[in-house]
């Protein structure tokens, strides 16, 4: 008996994925909830484990295939006959195929047929229909599995009806409506020399590296970005730290770093300033009376932002255990979707990869984004007099559609007077 493996539910509107990684190769022994393959969404990095015990038959689907949720990804064989299944899980793949309407030749005959039946009838003015339920059951179901709206589909059937010959046919070659719309205009990249091409490797952008790219360009095309900048000195914040730290890791479990002071001094500031933690949504201004507080991950497959929610509500212990949590989870690829949606405010840290100036871009629908850099010393005048102090640059970038500039200064100014007096984090001044 051959067990299959399928694609699993991928979290809130994620309907795709990209096989990153085979663990497995056909005719291997397999234990039951085992790593078996990597999935790569827009969203997070996940792992397919065995439904079952045996030896992983077919692989179906291979890597950097793109497939949906419940697709077929091969199958699990009880004992040692580890290519019995390989007929089977054709089959299935066939049936899948065939089920997805992808505009076979078979599906394209009959809706070809079925158009020019329609012809013949006596329908000589093609009309939308307007809801699923109007053609039929078999119209029904294929706007179900397919997500086409019947209402944009041309009809060729009687009294303005969609066939079912016309949604195989809109959904081998998409809507007719669809067509109208104006094309994105696509970079085409110039031919290398031929001294040049031998020597160049092509690597598809995962799923995850795709939508960041995407949402980048969209927050610049969509927000009037600015970014002001200004400098904090560090010196209290890093006695504070070198005189606690043993005794905190002691009672707390987790390091004391700058991320929890920067957190809480980020909270007090919005707070002050409520525009910097609302969004734009149309004509409208959402102002947040809690404060999710995204912190930027760097992880080899890209960036990620989990949130840490309600950050007014916790200590600076409580914010450090919440952000080496996620940073293990980012390690691992076991981050959830759920844990990084609903931010209100991101704060993005390029100094530990020894960045000391940026101008870090929006996470949309965000209105700004805090980067902190990389602590160096410097000269600085203090009281008259030239010290050595350790300087961090920070800066903000911000939408001026909803934050002005002296808004975004002053934000700017309470989060470095609270890091430069970090009593005032603790007392809430």
């Amino acid at each position: 008996m051959a067990t299959e493996i399928r694609v699993p539910t991928l979290g809130e509107s994620v309907s795709e994925a990209t096989i990153g990684k085979w663990f497995k190769k056909p005719g291997d022994a397999v234990k039951a909830d085992e790593p078996l393959v990597e999935l790569e969404t827009d969203k997070v990095t996940l792992e397919v484990n065995a439904p079952a015990a045996g030896v992983l038959g077919e692989i179906v689907a291979k890597e950097g295939d793109t497939v949906g949720v419940s697709a077929l990804l091969g199958m699990i064989s009880a004992g040692g006959a580890g290519a019995a299944p390989a007929a089977k899980a054709e089959e299935k793949k066939a049936d899948t195929a065939i089920a997805q309407a992808s505009g076979k030749a078979g599906e394209t005959t009959t809706a070809a047929a079925e158009a020019k039946s329609g012809a013949v009838a006596g329908d000589s003015e093609i009309k939308p229909a307007t809801k699923a339920g109007d053609s039929g059951p078999a119209v029904s179901r294929l706007a179900a599995e397919s997500g086409v709206d019947p209402s944009t589909v041309n009809a060729s059937g009687k009294d303005g009806r969609v066939t079912k010959g016309d949604m195989l046919a809109a959904i081998a070659t998409g809507p007719a409506v669809a067509s109208a719309a104006p094309a994105t205009p696509v970079q085409v990249r110039a031919p290398s020399p031929v001294d040049d091409a031998s020597r160049e490797e092509r690597v598809k952008m995962t799923k995850l590296r795709q939508t960041i790219a995407r949402r980048l360009k969209e927050a610049q095309s969509n927000a009037a970005m600015l970014t002001t900048f200004n400098e904090v000195d560090m010196t209290n914040v890093m006695a504070l730290r070198n005189q606690y730290k043993d005794v905190f890791e002691k009672k707390h479990g987790v390091k004391l770093g700058f991320m929890g002071f920067f957190v809480k001094a980020c909270v007090q500031a919005l707070k002050e300033i409520p525009a910097v933690n609302a969004e734009i949504d149309g004509t409208d201004i959402i102002y947040k009376n809690y404060y999710h507080i995204g912190v930027a991950v760097g992880t080899e497959k890209g960036l990620v932002v989990p949130v840490v929610r309600d950050a007014d509500q916790l200590s600076i212990a409580g914010v450090e255990k919440k952000i080496g949590e996620f940073g293990k989870k980012a390690r691992d690829g076991a981050l959830k979707i759920e844990e990084m949606q609903g931010g209100t405010f991101t704060i993005s840290n390029g100094g530990v990869y020894g960045s000391l100036m940026s101008t870090p871009i929006l996470n949309a629908p965000q209105s700004a984004i805090l980067g902190m850099h990389k602590i160096q010393e410097r000269p600085v005048v203090v009281a008259g007099k030239i010290e050595i102090r350790p300087m961090m640059y920070l800066a903000v970038s911000y939408d001026h559609r909803i934050i002005d500039g002296k808004e975004a200064v002053t934000f700017l100014v309470r989060i470095k007077e609270g890091l430069e007096d970090p009593a005032r984090l603790v007392l809430d001044l």
